[in-house]
């Protein structure tokens, strides 16, 4: 059969619409991105917040009419949103032949033979874990040069705004050693940057080992040859500890960046978002990263319009961002999700505020990324080549400090011609506010690998 793949969501989804690919074409599929001809579609859904739920009803409804106009003859439901909603999806859209929850996907191949053969009912798939598929079924769809490595799944936070730990479970790491297999399969396929995804990284092997052990587990990657580039992302920042920190400052592999989803700086705020966390400690652990690793860039992730914030507590927020200086800053209008204590909270803000304080934090931020890009100009870095923009004659890249899908670009021109994946040294020569410009150094030595300073 002809499948179609549709990833939604996060990088985490991404990576297990991956696994899903491996699994599937070894039980013979033939993968397809022409909707009209695909015979078998999955949809790998997302709930994270409202926007997210739409986008993945809307693209349910899209699939399922290519029942009457295309060749499709069954389509499953999977992930996040298929987890927490399938007797719903199952009740209403009729035309969902089966789901997949997010601990099932080992049985996605089962599903679809079930749904072909006419058995619906029994389609239904969710185990109560989730085998890590051996390493070279998985099948990255990012192009092959980078590709993340989820190291754990589900949370055990209860932040009272976020629903992931009733469809996700709890916190459970992947074993080292699978780990490590599967990084070793992505470097034999020809990826250069690694990065590594959980719901949360550094609580990593604290379930398997009583400890934690994410800076074991990137010092074993660092091991491996090809890797040139490898990149932490969701830090909780209560949960950074010193040899993650000596792990980072020694290695050269590693990318001297950390995403820190701190949601607010209002203790009063943090407090209602059980985040476990206050503005001081927040401040202490920043200067300390930064005195540590001096060139590293953080980037962070904000909600604003949580229930009973305050104009004072958002002026509190804005004031923090002015004063930290973050490189790369993201904002989330608070979202009420059923089910969680935030939703009960009162009082809720209204949406007209919630969207004026998040224009007041993007253009805040906007100023200070210009200003911390403006003060790279002249500074000589290793750029990963993304591509080229023939009609302008320029190549596509990204520093360590710009993570794929979230962060901005360094554009240059080159003297010479250029692969994807291929790293390049550039003088940084001008900013804006999202987006570095530059020039190739010429006599740089590109075969030779080694980190800007």
């Amino acid at each position: 059969m002809k499948l179609l793949m549709v990833s939604l969501g996060c990088d985490k989804n991404l990576v297990d619409s991956e696994k899903m690919l491996g699994i599937l074409t070894a039980h013979g599929f033939t993968l397809t991105d022409d909707e009209t001809e695909a015979e078998a579609a999955v949809i790998n859904t997302c709930c994270f917040i409202d926007d997210a739920k739409k986008e993945s009803i809307d693209r349910i409804f899209e699939l399922a009419s290519l029942k009457e106009t295309g060749s499709l003859k069954v389509l499953v439901a999977a992930g996040c949103m298929a987890q927490r909603y399938r007797d719903e999806i199952l009740e209403e859209i009729p035309e969902i032949d089966a789901i997949v929850g997010t601990t099932g996907l080992s049985g996605i191949a089962k599903v679809i033979e079930d749904a072909v053969n006419g058995r619906k009912s029994s389609a239904v798939y969710d185990a109560s874990t989730d085998d890590l598929p051996s390493p070279e079924k998985r099948i990255v769809t990012t192009g092959g040069h980078f590709a993340y490595l989820k190291i754990a799944e589900g949370c055990d936070k209860y932040c009272t705004y976020c629903a992931i730990p009733k469809f996700r479970g709890r916190y459970r790491s992947y074993p080292m050693e699978a780990l490590l297999d599967e990084a070793r399969s992505l470097a034999d396929a020809g990826v250069k940057e690694l990065i590594l995804v959980a719901q949360e990284t550094t609580l990593y092997g604290t379930d398997l080992y009583g400890e934690k052990r994410l800076h074991l587990l990137i010092k074993e990657l660092c091991r491996i040859e090809s890797f040139r580039w490898i990149r932490v992302l969701y830090c909780y920042p209560e949960e950074i500890y010193p040899e993650l920190i000596d792990v980072m400052a020694a290695e050269p592999k590693i990318c001297h960046y950390l995403d820190l989803p701190i949601q607010h700086a209002s203790d009063a705020v943090l407090k209602r978002m059980n985040r476990r966390t206050s503005k001081e400690d927040l401040k202490k652990l920043i200067a300390t990263l930064r005195e540590r690793i001096p060139d590293i860039v953080l980037r962070t992730t904000l909600i604003t319009g949580f229930p009973g914030e305050t104009e004072e507590e958002h002026a509190e927020l804005l004031d923090f961002v002015r004063e930290v200086r973050f490189d790369h800053l993201g904002v989330f209008m608070y979202s009420r999700e059923e089910g969680t204590a935030a939703a009960a909270m009162k009082p809720q803000i209204r949406k007209p505020v919630k969207k004026k304080r998040y224009a007041e934090l993007m253009t805040c931020q906007q100023r200070i990324s210009l200003e911390r890009n403006q003060e790279r100009t002249g500074l000589e870095t290793d750029v990963f080549v993304e591509g080229r923009l023939p009609e302008d004659g320029v190549y596509i890249g990204r520093t360590y400090g710009d993570a794929p899908s979230v962060d901005g670009f360094l554009f240059f021109n080159a003297q010479r011609e250029h692969m994807t994946g291929d790293f390049v040294r550039v003088r940084v020569n001008g900013a804006s506010e999202y987006d570095l410009y530059g020039e190739e150094i010429s006599d740089g030595d590109i075969q030779e690998y080694e980190p800007a300073e």
